[in-house]
């Protein structure tokens, strides 16, 4: 193995480190606003149940490795490129608080950057179909469902008085909680996965029709639930309290939504964002009460993210790998 592949890898890695601790916010930021959890119980657990998740399936991963790039053309200086403008979106999103998609962000950059390399091999009618379609449609359905769950809960307790309500789903938010990290795992641990099998196909450690590895599965896994245990304070802020004031019972809503968004989108294969779904089921939950009840000052900055990830970081990727074609042409750097 090459140098250079290993530096992919590890890339890879960092940019599974930083998936983690970004979207931390996506499965806990619920239920620590509306203190159902701690804050080091709620990362204990996400951690936890993000690494079990991430063990479920690899039918994301299949979508990443063989449906956004043909395999067979993606070199690993281009797999490089794009985890840069992936990890560069990351860390800038991460830092203003803006609770983004680590996905689409990875999508975009590994695009943005076959696109400057070879000028083709982008597969757009997959991207349409398991990107594009279900990311305009997994926020609605959130939205919706989110509504619908609250109403219905609403409709089954009304009888019963707030305070009584509020303690019951305090004891069994957890559960929706727990439940949330292990979709959050299934589904964006698997990105990961399928970048580093791409880089494999690429550095020609694998024929492209080749499942994931235990060990990249295993290794991807270990990565996002060390990221996700160590925070991201600055999301959970806006994702559990900046968008709408939540009690115990809408939290319970939320995360019950935006689970069971994800587990169906993951077994479809669908890299969806897990910011978007959650996102998206808050702001159902908030509007059920009143539409005011939603901050949507702070909701259109979330959404202008959503629509600017996959452009920013793909047009980061393009950048990055227009300067390793310049380095290498004028002989700065040994071709990758």
């Amino acid at each position: 193995m090459s140098t250079f592949f290993i530096v992919v890898i590890l890339a890879a890695l960092f940019f599974e480190y930083t998936n983690g601790f970004h979207d931390a916010a996506n499965a806990i930021a619920t239920s620590i606003s509306t203190r159902a959890l701690r804050p080091w119980q709620a990362l204990g657990m996400a951690g936890l149940l993000n690494f079990v998740g991430a063990l479920l399936s690899t039918s994301v991963a299949a979508t990443v490795a063989k449906g956004i790039v043909d395999p067979n053309v993606i070199t690993l200086q281009a797999v490089f490129a794009g985890l840069i403008g992936a990890i560069i979106w990351n860390l800038v999103t991460w830092y203003f608080g803006i609770p983004s998609s680590s996905s689409h962000c990875l999508i975009g950059g590994v695009v943005g950057a076959t696109l400057v390399t070879y000028g083709h091999g982008v597969q757009w009618v997959v991207i349409g179909e398991k990107v594009i379609l279900p990311t305009v449609l997994s926020p609605l359905i959130g939205f919706v469902i989110g509504i619908l769950l609250t109403v219905a809960m609403a409709w089954m307790f009304r009888r019963v008085p707030h305070g009584k309500v509020n303690k019951r789903f305090r004891a069994i938010q957890p559960f929706s909680a727990a439940l949330l990290a292990l979709s959050h795992g299934q589904n964006d641990a698997q990105k990961t996965m399928g970048i580093i099998l791409l880089a494999l196909v690429a550095a020609h450690q694998l024929p492209a029709t080749a499942d994931v590895p235990m060990w990249v599965k295993f290794t991807c896994a270990l990565v996002m639930a060390l990221g996700t245990m160590s925070g991201g304070k600055r999301i959970i802020r806006t994702m559990g309290m900046r968008i709408t004031r939540l009690r115990n019972a809408d939290g319970f809503g939320a995360e019950l939504t935006a689970s069971s968004v994800l587990l169906a989108t993951g077994h479809l294969g669908f890299p969806v964002s897990t910011t978007h779904v959650i996102s998206s089921a808050i702001m159902g939950v908030g509007a059920t009460y009143r539409i005011k009840a939603v901050r949507w000052g702070i909701t259109r900055a979330i959404v202008l993210a959503w629509v600017l990830t996959l452009p920013a970081s793909a047009a980061i990727g393009a950048f990055v790998a227009y300067l390793l074609k310049v380095l290498v042409h004028y002989g700065l750097i040994a071709p990758l």
